[in-house]
């Protein structure tokens, strides 16, 4: 969708979820949350979530709840994920209620509490709470997605960290260093110029350093705002001004456009596709991307070439301030219109319970959220490295708030960073230009929604 276009949309959906906001929401469940159903009358609830994993929660994760809750009958619906934040807005702001939980990516979570279309799960839900639900077990970056202004409006269900793999035997080849959490940006680009190699000797250079976002894509950002806040950067600061038209932000969106001298022919055309496969098939000995795909860049047959023993994984380059990793979680809430709160917070608590935390892991290899599970003894040994990197990830993205901003009109922002990135990266405008621009126009739609620049 063409940013314009797309940013009205937002906006005109906004201005909707504000107006609404309290008029349809009721202010208390009924006595018994709309109960959880029994062997002859069940209830019947609907989950809205993403088409990526949609199907396989239907197929795998319902049965496996219904073997504790069978009389609470789940319907997983898939929406594509450019459709899925304007269709959330809507049943949240809209008069009747077709979702009982909604799922948020990471950046839209203030966005959709705002409508006030959301139980505050950890003051609203309370009488159907689990007594074996254990906050404190949540590794609070994960949970922290979930928040906003102070309240819990959502938990995680399938998280993820922005991280580096890379293939050991391209680094073996080149001679050069496996990378850890104390490789800094001079040394990672040292070592990129070695990676860039001939690996059957003919002559040609057939395997390159870098595979990461580099066109126009709301994610692209997220590579040179890690640099940013590696180096103790942060796009906007705790007042929500611009903050990164520095040296530094300049800086950081320099290296970025700098792994371009390193990457495939054709990399400027990059998005999430792209280096994967570059990746997979051994052309690049890194890749800058969410650690979630792991699983199918080294263990399954059918989407890699490369094995687990071939791939290692930790967090990305490290700046003055330290390594950094970027936050991306999905998180689940249940809507205040739901006439069945208690089985759709049941639903949600097992979803993320130690059990069911497990059982998702096992089953489909996402990663956990919980203490408990990432300390614990991982499903399957491709697994250990992963839970390793995921920890210190963790820690690293909670230190340095590494992170979208955690405001409604996130999403608006991310889209203004993504064009002004792709600027840069296809020569259009040196990183100066692009950072000052990029500063100019997130001064004047935050100025436009209220916010004292």
């Amino acid at each position: 969708m063409p940013r314009n276009i797309r940013l009205a949309a937002t906006a005109a959906v906004l201005g909707l979820a504000v107006a609404a906001c309290g008029s349809t929401a009721p202010e208390t469940a009924a006595e018994d949350g709309g109960g959880l159903g029994t062997a002859q009358s069940p209830v019947s609830i609907r989950v809205l979530a993403n088409d990526a994993f949609a199907k396989q929660w239907q197929d795998q994760l319902v049965p496996e709840f219904n073997k504790k809750h069978p009389n609470i009958k789940v319907t997983v619906d898939g929406v594509p994920y450019n459709d899925q934040l304007p269709k959330t807005m809507l049943e949240l702001t809209g008069t009747t209620a077709t979702y009982d939980v909604v799922l948020a990516d990471d950046p839209w979570l203030p966005q959709l509490a705002k409508t006030g279309g959301l139980y505050d799960l950890k003051a609203g839900l309370t009488k159907w709470n689990d007594p074996n639900y254990d906050w404190d077990d949540q590794h609070p970056s994960p949970l922290a997605a979930g928040e906003w202004e102070g309240k819990q409006y959502a938990v995680p269900v399938r998280s993820n960290l922005l991280l580096m793999l890379y293939n050991k035997s391209l680094y073996k080849k080149a001679g050069v260093k496996e990378p850890d959490s104390s490789t800094t940006w001079e040394q990672y680009f040292k070592d990129a110029a070695k990676l860039v190699q001939d690996t059957d000797g003919d002559g040609k250079k057939d395997a390159w350093a870098i595979g990461t976002y580099f066109t126009k894509d709301p994610l692209t950002p997220t590579i040179w705002q890690t640099a940013l806040n590696s180096d103790g950067g942060a796009i906007l600061d705790e007042n929500n001004k611009v903050a990164f038209n520095t040296p530094a932000g300049v800086k950081a969106l320099q290296r970025h456009v700098d792994l371009l001298t390193y990457a495939p022919p054709g990399a400027a055309t990059y998005q999430f596709n792209e280096p994967l496969e570059a990746f997979r098939q051994g052309r690049t000995a890194t890749m800058f991307m969410w650690g979630s795909v792991f699983k199918g860049s080294a263990v399954d047959e059918a989407t890699t070439t490369l094995k687990p023993e071939e791939v290692g994984i930790t967090t990305l380059p490290a700046g003055t301030a330290g390594p950094g990793a970027h936050r991306g979680i999905w998180t689940a809430g249940v809507a205040r219109k739901s006439a069945h709160p208690a089985a759709a917070w049941t639903w949600l608590q097992w979803v993320t319970s130690k059990e069911g935390e497990r059982f998702t892991a096992s089953a489909f290899g996402t990663f956990p959220a919980r203490k408990s599970t990432l300390d614990g003894e991982p499903p399957a040994e491709w697994a250990k490295p992963v839970y390793e990197a995921l920890k210190e990830g963790y820690d690293v993205a909670e230190k340095g708030k590494m992170w979208r901003p955690r405001l409604p009109e996130s999403d608006a922002v991310q889209q203004i960073l993504a064009l002004q990135t792709s600027r840069a990266m296809s020569g259009q405008a040196t990183a100066q230009q692009a950072i000052e621009q990029a500063a100019k126009e997130v001064t004047e739609l935050l100025t436009s929604k209220g916010y004292q620049q």
